[in-house]
């Protein structure tokens, strides 16, 4: 599943580590998911998109 994470990460001028913090993962959890090597849990997607201010569908791109 590709994701929307970095692009939108860099619009708000967050770093992964900053992100990671208010997600409670670690960085290399934010970076795993960024370059799509890990897929995050139900919980963890909601947490990222309501930190980066945009809806789940949005962040996330669903390819089969």
């Amino acid at each position: 599943m590709e994701n929307r994470i970095k692009e939108l990460r860099k619009i708000k001028k967050l770093s992964q580590e900053h992100l990671a913090n208010a997600c409670s993962v670690s960085r290399q959890t934010i970076n795993a998911i960024e370059n799509n090597k890990y897929d995050p849990s139900l919980s963890l997607a909601f947490q990222l998109a309501e930190e980066l201010e945009v809806s789940v569908d949005e962040l996330f791109l669903y390819k089969s």
